[in-house]
């Protein structure tokens, strides 16, 4: 298990061994959530919406016509 240490300040710093697990460099954002039972559970995000563009196979067309009311 990694540990590290809350600063006076607030600051702390991710362990080298999560960081390579969550594949978090500089600048990843991470999200905190506390569980009702105390629980803390931290994400982080390492994509970004555009990486996510074409993900989706999608190949579905509307007719014009078919947009009008």
């Amino acid at each position: 298990m990694a540990e590290s240490t809350i600063s006076s300040r607030g600051r702390t710093t991710v362990p080298a061994q999560v960081r390579k697990v969550l594949n978090a460099k500089s600048c990843t954002r991470l999200h905190w959530h506390v569980t009702p039972e105390g629980d803390v559970l931290v994400r982080a995000k390492t994509l970004s919406i555009r990486e996510l563009a074409g993900s989706l196979n999608v190949r579905k067309s509307v007719d014009i016509d078919d947009m009008d009311p």
